[in-house]
């Protein structure tokens, strides 16, 4: 049942919630060799103790051929595929994190003169794309500003809303009315920065004519200064109801602001010293704060325009906007809406979208460190990475979770951040859609064009699965372009911080891997016809990333619910997968977790194993029908979401059953299941007590129960008196018959808001 935005900011903290607010550091620490030497050492444990299972098993099945039934056979084929398949899931890990571990070792951090060095002589415009929906304003905010901040040449930040333009809700309507503001107040607080130091940079210029002196250097350190404290004096302002709150003053605000005071000290050092510093770094140095406070920040609303697609998925919001890139557009109010109409370049427009050199998509609820464009651009711009046509930090987790679930589904998304660099290191890496900096001319070569109702639909980032960035990286690299993770920690996201809103995400993410997997096939194909290398560890990673969920969640079933015989678990399955676990506990240390959370993820990847069943599943309907499955966007509210009640009740099924099993096996005297089952229903008992909550899940059964008891109200209609006189007829509208054709032509509705286009007034549409 979902709380009021208020109860969910003064909630209590939970017991076993995460008390360090302070993320790690931006750079990874350098490995030692002997950390290097034991990931070799468990790769290859992993192989040797799997074939020693493999040999074991066979063997047995030719010694004992005349005595063994056809039922323990099938039983050991079986187990024997279940267990091959989940130790080469083990095996991939291990080999991404090494592969991590390679990059770590081998990465250095660019200085920041070279860094200015470069930008003053390469200026390529930028887009942020932050697309939104029925998002907490203060969360959009946040992000905003994190992206607004950013020191670049030429940025220009564009909050896709696609909320319902029109909603009938006065709650719905007041906080699009407040998303729709933050666009105009961030602008409005930079333009005092952003005056000031492009004046006192054309100051400069016009005074430095005969050289710099010290009184320069001294100036520029006050405008360092100021900066820093204008800074500082927004985070005083800030409110900090949560961690997420604490990030973004310390770490967004605080942390430029600390960088920026470094500086002006350095400034007042060479002063002291009576050095005056050369006009190009001056420059640079003025360039510097004119780029940090001179971004452009605006609002765009797809869905007040008809010749727009409204699919309702993030995909499409940003196709939208990429689509009309480049373009001078004359609005046409018509019957279904207002239509944008192309004009040619110079002639008057209402709207003009100016293409860009980068892009940057940005999820609502994520947060970038001030110096990520910089970096990742300046990455790409380097000659050796010509082809490489999306960059990104993988994200880290927020720090400081209240809840215990927000603070363990942190970690494993810590635990990805880790391997998704390592896959960079094999040529395997995928694009994270939470943030990512795109080459606009990338996207052009793997657009895909339909006319629907008369109008262009482009596709650059693939609608047809629920995990797009997946799609595309498969698209792009058919294409011949590359993506790479550049190694440091610069991006944050937030976790969801209940079970209701993680059941949504995480069963987004087990949905469509198996779709694209022809796709991969295509590519490599493609890529070996081009007389490109494809090695066999790039292909094992990314069949592993994009198929893993399925025979993982599949082979655990096998496993909690058939009785297999006690003689098919062998020391040998255990010691394949102790490197596994071995690892996983060392990098949660290493990330700033207990060790023993690995037992923790485990029990909560048993509880989630319906909601990764129902994606595949998805997948699967999809694969037959060739209907698209709608796309669920994970809530990014402050509230507790509650759950569906089939993902409530099943995890008590699998302790009931577990707890079953084991009882069935000590009858049995089948003590290796017994093992099994009784580790099995522990965890997952564990992982519900601390995940879902008894509480919780009594409400949101009692909720799913229930829910079909309650229909939504419909309006009354007024009867008209018996003796009323007939009806006038209604007047001809013959704007609908022209441009419909009739008079009883389609009439156009929003597609969620349910508005009728055509009675929106063209003056409110724009």
């Amino acid at each position: 049942m979902p709380e009021s935005p208020s109860a969910a900011r003064t909630r209590r903290r939970q017991w076993g919630a995460e008390t360090r607010l302070r993320p790690l550091p931006s750079v990874h620490p350098v490995p030692s060799d002997r950390k290097i030497t034991l990931g070799r050492l468990a790769i290859i444990a992993t192989v040797l103790f799997w074939l020693a299972y493999v040999i074991y098993t066979i063997v047995r099945q030719f010694l004992n051929n005349g005595t063994e039934s056809f039922r323990f056979t099938t039983e050991a084929i079986s187990y024997l595929v279940v267990v091959t398949f989940l130790t080469f899931s083990a095996l991939m890990y291990l080999i991404a994190r090494q592969g991590a571990l390679q990059r770590f070792r081998d990465h250095k951090r660019v200085p920041r003169a070279e860094l200015d060095r470069h930008f003053a002589v390469n200026q390529r415009s930028m887009t942020v794309l932050v697309p939104s929906y029925a998002e907490e304003p203060d969360v959009i905010r946040a992000t905003l500003w994190s992206a607004a901040l950013q020191e670049y040449p030429s940025l220009r930040v564009v909050l896709l809303l696609d909320d319902p333009p029109f909603p009938s809700d006065p709650a719905v309507a007041a906080r699009l009315e407040e998303s729709r503001a933050l666009a105009q107040q961030i602008q409005s607080e930079l333009a005092v920065p952003s005056t000031r130091f492009a004046d006192a940079m054309l100051h400069f210029e016009l005074d430095s004519g005969e050289g710099v002196n010290l009184r320069h250097v001294a100036d520029l350190a006050e405008n360092y200064v100021w900066a820093a404290d204008w800074l500082d004096a927004k985070a005083d302002a800030e409110k900090l109801d949560d961690h997420v709150d604490h990030f973004f003053v310390n770490e967004v605000l605080r942390g430029l602001s600390a960088e920026l005071r470094v500086t002006a000290d350095a400034l007042r050092a060479a002063y002291a010293e009576g050095t005056a510093l050369a006009p190009d770094r001056m420059i640079e140095l003025y360039r510097r704060l004119v780029w940090t406070f001179s971004a452009e920040v605006l609002n765009f609303e797809r869905k007040r325009y008809a010749s727009v697609s409204h699919e309702a998925n993030k995909a499409m919001n940003l196709n939208a906007y990429i689509g009309l890139m480049g373009g001078s557009y004359r609005l046409e109010p018509t019957p279904a809406g207002d239509i944008l109409r192309t004009v040619p370049a110079g002639e008057p427009a209402d709207l003009v979208i100016p293409d860009t050199d980068y892009l940057l998509t940005l999820d609502a609820d994520s947060l970038l460190l001030r110096d990520y464009c910089l970096r990742l651009v300046y990455f790409l711009e380097q000659p050796d990475n010509a082809r490489v046509a999306v960059t990104q930090t993988p994200y880290s987790s927020f720090r400081g979770a209240s809840t215990r679930i927000e603070r363990l589904a942190g970690a494993t998304t810590d635990l990805q951040h880790i391997l998704h660099q390592g896959k960079s290191y094999f040529n395997a890496t995928f694009w994270v859609g939470a943030n990512a900096v795109i080459r606009k001319r990338a996207l052009d070569d793997i657009v895909e064009t339909e006319t629907v109702g008369g109008f262009p639909v482009h596709r650059y980032v693939q609608d047809r699965t629920v995990i797009e960035d997946t799609e595309s990286s498969v698209d792009l690299g058919t294409h011949g372009w590359s993506l790479v993770n550049y190694p440091e920690r610069l991006s944050y996201s937030a976790t969801p911080p209940d079970f209701g809103s993680l059941v949504v995400q995480r069963r987004r993410w087990a949905n469509g891997g198996l779709l694209i997997m022809p796709k991969l096939w295509r590519q490599i194909r493609e890529r070996k016809a081009r007389g490109e290398r494809v090695g066999w560890t790039e292909l094992f990673l990314r069949v592993n990333y994009m198929s893993s969920i399925a025979w993982a969640s599949f082979g655990l079933v096998f496993l909690l619910a058939y009785p297999y015989d006690s003689r098919l678990l062998s020391p040998m399955v255990l010691l394949a997968a102790l490197p596994y676990f071995l690892a996983m506990a060392s990098d949660l240390r290493y990330a700033g977790y207990k060790a023993t959370d690995v037992f923790r993820i485990y029990g909560f990847n048993l509880i989630l194993l319906p909601v990764n069943l129902a994606g595949v599943i998805k997948s699967v309907q999809q694969a037959i029908t060739g209907k698209k499955i709608p796309f669920a966007r994970t809530p990014k509210v402050r509230n507790r979401t509650a759950a569906p009640l089939l993902y409530v009740v099943a995890p008590y099924a699998i302790v009931a059953f577990s707890a079953f099993t084991f009882w069935r096996d000590v009858q049995a005297q089948n003590w290796g299941n017994a093992a099994f089952a009784a580790f099995n229903a522990l965890l997952a008992l564990g992982a519900i007590l601390a995940y879902i909550g008894i509480g919780a899940s009594l409400v949101d059964i009692w909720l799913g129960l229930t829910k079909w008891l309650y229909v939504e109200p419909k309006p009354r209609q007024s009867r008209a008196p018996k003796e009323a006189a007939p009806a006038a007829p209604a007047a001809l509208d013959w704007r609908a018959v022209l441009y419909h054709g009739t008079a009883d032509g389609p009439v156009q509705f929003d597609l969620e808001s349910a508005v009728p286009a055509a009675a929106i007034p063209a003056e409110a549409s724009r």
